[in-house]
């Protein structure tokens, strides 16, 4: 007779439907434990678009397309015209990295006993590379909480040493972004940029987060044309104060300095206080 294994060693039982309950589980659990053995206090989150690359990338690229002069077809204008932007929207990698860079960099300075304010992102490229990659330049750790689809890149290589997480429901790696966040940093992405944000603020609005959640929206030229929410608090749709849950900022002091102020402000707390709470449960119940 075939040796039965024990349930939970059995893989075609734990990805079958029956057990979806456990794979959620273990969603939980196991960065929970990774967070706890990194004591992990708390985190700043950066979202933004996974298609912006760092300033030498993108005028590499737009150098290698200046050389192909054999064609010059209506095609060949249109990517040039392209990449002429994403040499301009590089801005925004160089940015996060700097932001991510003097975040990680005073953040090591609190002599705590915890990390704090910990740099994190999704775990991929564009503006999540970046992130990663300016809290790696300073020395300092950083999250990737990554999502598994078919399609997506892997994981930047900046990312600490066991604090790359990789999830395959969107809304268990949506609860660890919020769970330890006392802070987000928005830079200009796509529908799952605005997707992350809008779940924060919705979470702030009906108050079911604990604590003072700073929400950065970094780089006027970019969001002011496509976001105007002013609309909805003139039809009645949201309150007035609801659209103050959103900060605007527009450059790395302005972005630093308020993103201090507010970390600072709300969610430095006295040494004693600090070693009695349990890391990456501190004062949230989302």
């Amino acid at each position: 007779m075939q040796d039965q294994p024990l349930a939970y060693t059995d893989l075609e039982f734990l990805e079958s439907d029956e057990a979806r309950p456990l794979r959620i589980l273990a969603e939980y659990l196991e960065p929970l434990r990774r967070l706890k053995e990194q004591n992990i206090q708390d985190t700043v989150v950066f979202f933004g678009s996974a298609r912006v690359h760092s300033r030498l990338d993108a005028t590499r690229a737009l150098d290698r397309l200046k050389k192909r002069t054999a064609r010059r077809t209506a095609d060949h204008a249109q990517l040039l015209k392209r990449s002429r932007k994403a040499v301009a929207w590089s801005r925004y990698y160089e940015d996060a990295r700097e932001i991510a860079h003097r975040l990680s960099t005073w953040s090591a300075s609190l002599e705590s006993p915890l990390h704090r304010f910990v740099v994190t992102s999704g775990g991929g490229p564009g503006i999540m590379e970046a992130a990663n990659r300016g809290a790696h330049e300073a020395g300092g750790k950083s999250i990737g909480f990554n999502i598994r689809l078919p399609f997506e890149q892997g994981a930047n290589r900046y990312i600490t040493d066991g604090l790359h997480f990789e999830f395959h429901y969107f809304f268990m790696r949506k609860f660890w972004f919020a769970y330890l966040a006392k802070a987000l940093v928005i830079f200009p992405g796509g529908f799952g940029t605005l997707d992350e944000m809008f779940e924060i603020l919705t979470l702030a609005q009906t108050q079911k987060l604990s604590k003072q959640l700073g929400v950065f929206l970094y780089g006027r030229e970019y969001w002011e044309e496509i976001l105007d929410l002013k609309p909805m608090r003139d039809w009645g749709a949201v309150n007035a104060q609801d659209l103050e849950l959103l900060k605007w900022v527009n450059s790395p002091d302005e972005a630093f300095a308020q993103l201090r102020s507010h970390l600072m402000t709300f969610h430095l707390v006295p040494e004693t206080a600090q070693e009695e709470q349990a890391p990456g449960i501190a004062k949230t119940r989302v």
